[in-house]
């Protein structure tokens, strides 16, 4: 697994030794990236929702993102997001690493203002709970241009809208799909 563009280019990304963790491919975080970096600059708050090996949220950084938080509820997973974040040497100040489930995160956390989310959970996991937390108008998780997008297994159903998120985009890649949300 390598890093795809920015500042970390080409970089190798250490991966999970079991088969717990699903990594993104490197094909599906290419595509997600055409549609996502005209919305990356330096001002841009990413989060990254049952993050794995943190190589989303690591290529948002590489991509010109100032800041990136990393949720996954696995010990194993938050330690091996720390190695790869210190193997490319990224500054401090502009990670977090929280080991928390998704939705424990999310219902929990005073932080406003991400600008986009990215949610992988399980193929088997229930998503919807976690998305109403952005989809909420008294929510100040999600900024008011704000992204989520949720990876997905092609054959789970997924809903057109959560809350005041509406989905505008879904790119399908194999057994994965990407769904894109913004507030309505």
């Amino acid at each position: 697994m390598r890093v795809i563009a920015g500042i970390y280019r080409g970089r190798t990304l250490k991966s999970p030794a079991d088969t717990r963790t699903r990594p993104t491919s490197d094909r599906l975080r290419e595509t997600l990236f055409n549609v996502l970096s005209p919305r990356i600059d330096e001002t841009t708050r990413f989060l990254d929702l049952c993050a794995g090996t943190g190589a989303i949220g690591i290529e948002a950084l590489s991509r010109g993102a100032e800041f990136a938080t990393f949720v996954d509820r696995s010990r194993r997973a938050c330690a091996l997001i720390e190695d790869n974040l210190e193997h490319l040497s990224i500054p401090e100040g502009s990670t977090e690493v929280v080991c928390l489930p998704a939705e424990t995160y999310t219902a929990r956390t005073f932080q406003a203002g991400w600008d986009i989310v990215y949610f992988d959970p399980p193929y088997d996991h229930e998503y919807s709970h976690v998305l109403f937390e952005f989809g909420t108008s008294e929510s100040s998780l999600l900024n008011e241009d704000g992204l989520v997008v949720v990876e997905h297994h092609s054959k789970a159903a997924m809903p057109d809208a959560v809350g005041i998120l509406r989905r505008w985009r879904i790119l399908k890649q194999g057994e994965s799909n990407l769904s894109f949300f913004e507030r309505n």
